[in-house]
């Protein structure tokens, strides 16, 4: 390859990094306008919460039927295919959800937008994988880093769009708009399937099946993925269950709750940044060991100490040490895994049918013994982490 190739190549695995990037903050962009617009859309919809939770559950048991096997045809062979056409379904989706004036619309919405952001955003993170297969951990930081962004600016969206005297399904239309700006931006580049990659014989969706049963045997591929699955428990679950602590447990009023949330969510956004730089200087396993052994420590004191800033001060702590967690973990799982990129989102998934039900396990404890107790569980998460990694 002469150095113009070269030059080429790296130009295009710059670009293409780039927009899988903005994919993935588009997606968080969704998600933070939609967490922010539930109240707006309650309201404007005469939604009971019946209706809600089936808004919550139903297009979420849906796509974790569909999505095992997205991932194992974004391995043999049906990449581009996939991404661009969850793309296509992601922005139709967007599109019913700003035209929903009833239940049944915003509903098929959402059934159509999980698989569609599977496809579209997961199997992109697939792609980014493996285009630059040294550099797993290093660039799922740059993820990590997009989603916070976007999960922190799609309310500002919202506040923009209510400012302007429009309402939620402006903010969604919009969203559906820069959804066909980056489709029309990645329509033009290649997007191989890790086999591509390999100069590697095309494989069938049997074998794809196969693959993944196989490596779903190995040690190391359960290993990762059960780390990701306990992890959780100090990241999403603890996030889910922050404000009903500080309102509960604690007895703060609703702005301090929403405090609390807004200082979990910057200082994790802080750590995604500085774990970026962190990354190139020392091993992420290494890290994440020292981060464990912290969070250990500094969990118990923080449900323990009873002064409501020093709480806030170990949060924001929290928040910044468990921000590489699972750009760590998940780097592990796809560099045990070569080739096998679409397979990852396979087993993920598969693994995250059980790791759902944890959020409602800690909410049946809580109800059972209170939430002061049931948070003790969270725990788990840094013991698990430094059980597991003992012997890395």
């Amino acid at each position: 390859m002469s150095l113009n190739d070269k030059q080429k190549t790296a130009r295009t695995v710059m670009r293409l990094t780039i927009i899988f990037l903005m994919i993935e903050l588009l997606d968080e962009l969704v998600d933070g306008v939609r967490g922010a617009a539930w109240p707006l859309i309650r309201n404007d919809l005469h939604l009971s919460y019946v209706q809600v939770g089936m808004l919550l559950t139903i297009p979420n048991t849906i796509a974790s039927l569909i999505e095992p096997i997205l991932g194992i045809l974004g391995d043999v062979g049906q990449r581009r295919q996939l991404i661009l056409g969850g793309g296509v379904a992601f922005a139709i989706a967007l599109l019913f959800i700003s035209l929903s004036n009833d239940f049944s619309l915003l509903l098929t919405g959402f059934v159509l937008f999980y698989p569609a952001s599977g496809s579209f955003v997961t199997l992109s993170q697939a792609t980014l994988m493996d285009i630059e297969p040294t550099r797993h951990e290093q660039n799922l930081a740059r993820w990590a880093l997009a989603g916070s962004l976007g999960n922190v600016i799609g309310p500002l969206i919202l506040a923009g769009a209510i400012a302007l005297h429009s309402s939620w399904r402006s903010a969604f239309f919009v969203l559906a708009v820069l959804t066909v700006w980056l489709l029309a931006l990645l329509w033009h580049y290649p997007i191989a399937t890790p086999t591509s990659f390999e100069d590697a014989p095309a494989l069938s969706f049997k074998d794809g099946i196969r693959n993944a049963i196989a490596a779903l045997k190995r040690p190391s591929v359960l290993r990762w993925l059960t780390l990701l699955q306990f992890s959780d428990l100090m990241l999403d679950v603890l996030h889910g269950f922050i404000a009903l602590y500080f309102v509960d447990a604690i007895g703060t009023n609703n702005t301090q709750a929403s405090l609390a949330v807004t200082i979990w969510l910057g200082f994790g956004l802080l750590g995604d940044f500085l774990l970026i730089p962190l990354l190139e200087r020392v091993s992420g396993l290494s890290y994440l060991k020292v981060s464990a052994l912290l969070v250990l420590v500094l969990y118990p004191a923080f449900l323990v100490i009873p002064h409501l800033t020093v709480k806030l001060i170990i949060l924001a702590c929290l928040g910044l040490l468990n921000a590489g967690w699972y750009s760590i973990l998940q780097g592990q799982l796809y560099t045990a895994m070569p080739g096998q990129s679409g397979t990852v989102m396979t087993l993920s998934n598969m693994f995250g049918l059980v790791g759902g039900l944890i959020p409602l396990a800690v909410g049946i404890l809580a109800q059972q013994i209170g939430l002061q107790p049931a948070m003790w569980v969270l725990l788990v998460a840094p013991i698990a982490l430094l059980l597991g990694l003992f012997k890395v």
